[in-house]
């Protein structure tokens, strides 16, 4: 069995076809390194002379943001996955910065943002950073507007970017931001996944011999807000509840480790079968 479309669910149901996106170049997937981490496609790809891609970011009404990652690094993980993994999240990222990923212990050579020639972990050094993740969300001038040392959580990540992208770090501090921002930053819940799903262990193959409906599986992940929306709203409407009974419809933990029965009856990890269709945001929705 083949899967027929892939659908990325984005705010109130708008959908983008989307194929799988083979990352070239990975060096550290080349090399077998079990703790490489590859940063989203979309990231800037840079010389690493930070003067021209602060003026690049300039000219083009953005911002430059310094993300200093290693290798192994678990929140580094959780950033890219739970923070870049959201549709919102990286189109509020890409809407308002350039993103340059920076090995805190590589040793690529990075001109300064004094003209000066150094490697990547001499860069970090010289900017403090002694840990990953550390954002570094530079203004107009190359200046930190704000610093990020650590993992943020999505709600809390979101008010960052917007308090930088939008420039109120000219007129508040990030702390009086967040307190002005108060319902916009609420904790994101746990989703509420579709009450009449396929129960687990998913037997998707045997589903489809019994009962030949097609077969919508919906790729999901934990603190995703759009997920939220997709399982509290949009699959709750009479109109979508009457068209999504049509269908078999299976739920999928993007990262979870738990055994699936694929259409194809193969068995695959969810992780790994997400990654096998090419899944890189939540949620997604794949019809067989």
């Amino acid at each position: 069995m083949r899967a027929v479309l892939i659908v990325i669910v984005y705010l109130c149901l708008s959908s983008t076809v989307i194929a799988a996106d083979a990352d070239e170049g990975n060096v550290g997937e080349l090399q077998g390194n079990p703790g490489y981490i590859p940063e989203p496609t979309w990231f800037k790809n840079s010389f690493l002379d930070i003067r021209e891609d602060l003026d690049e970011a300039r000219d083009e009404g953005r911002r430059l943001l310094l993300y200093f990652y290693q290798d192994g690094c678990p929140y580094c993980k959780k950033l890219l996955q739970d923070n870049f993994g959201q549709p919102p999240i990286r189109d509020l990222a890409k809407t308002h910065f350039d993103t340059l990923a920076i090995n805190l212990w590589g040793d690529r050579e990075v001109t300064g943002f004094a003209g000066e020639s150094l490697s990547e972990k001499d860069f970090a050094r010289g900017l403090r950073v002694q840990f990953t993740p550390t954002m570094l969300l530079m203004d107009d001038d190359g200046e930190v507007a704000l610093r990020i040392n650590g993992y943020y959580s999505p709600p809390k990540f979101v008010a960052a970017l917007r308090y930088v992208g939008e420039r109120h770090e000219q007129t508040q501090s990030f702390s009086e931001y967040v307190r002005s921002q108060s319902q916009q930053v609420a904790k994101v819940t746990a989703s509420n996944r579709y009450a009449a799903a396929l129960p687990a262990p998913l037997q998707l193959a045997d589903a489809l011999r019994t009962d030949a409906r097609p077969m919508m599986v919906i790729f999901d992940q934990a603190n995703c807000q759009a997920c939220d929306e997709l399982y509290t709203d949009i699959l709750r409407r009479p109109e979508t509840h009457e068209l999504i009974s049509r269908l078999h419809v299976a739920t999928v933990d993007r990262w979870s480790d738990a055994m699936v029965q694929t259409p194809a009856n193969q068995r695959r990890s969810a992780k790994d079968w997400a990654n096998d269709l090419g899944v890189q945001y939540a949620p997604t929705m794949v019809f067989f």
